[in-house]
């Protein structure tokens, strides 16, 4: 057996052996100190192995097959409510999901706008698209 010796192969290996789709920062906090593993992570983001989505917010990347340019594998709604399960936000379906799974409203919700329980000021997102938030009394 190959035995690992940078932090890089470690964070790497961790990402690859987890299910989840996103990670954050203090995934790692056992493997080296804070700047340490912030600075690991920004190399792992410019090799194209992960990408960005938030402050200390990272997701398994891949690259699109109709541009060639680096994306999540999941889409942008699922990865912010993923990230804020992580971060023990609670989610719920928003006014507009609620109207049109009602039969209220014939617009389709794009899922960018994200019902939280509690207060949420982190910006989630890529490519300059970021999800919004809508409070929910809870």
């Amino acid at each position: 057996m190959k035995k690992i010796r940078f932090l890089k192969d470690k964070i790497m290996l961790r990402i690859d052996l987890k299910k989840d789709t996103v990670f954050l920062r203090n995934d790692f906090k056992d493997l080296g100190g804070y700047d340490q593993v912030g600075r690991e992570m920004r190399k792992l983001v410019r090799e194209g192995n992960i990408i960005k989505i938030g402050y200390g917010l990272y997701a398994k990347a891949e690259v699109s097959p109709f541009n060639g340019e680096l994306i999540p594998q999941k889409n942008l709604p699922a990865l912010a409510k993923e990230a804020l399960q992580r971060l023990g936000v609670e989610t719920t379906a928003s006014t507009y999901e609620k109207n049109y799974n009602m039969g209220k409203s014939t617009q389709v919700p794009t899922g960018r706008l994200i019902a939280v329980k509690g207060r949420v000021v982190r910006k989630i997102g890529y490519g300059g698209t970021y999800v919004s938030y809508e409070r929910v009394a809870g």
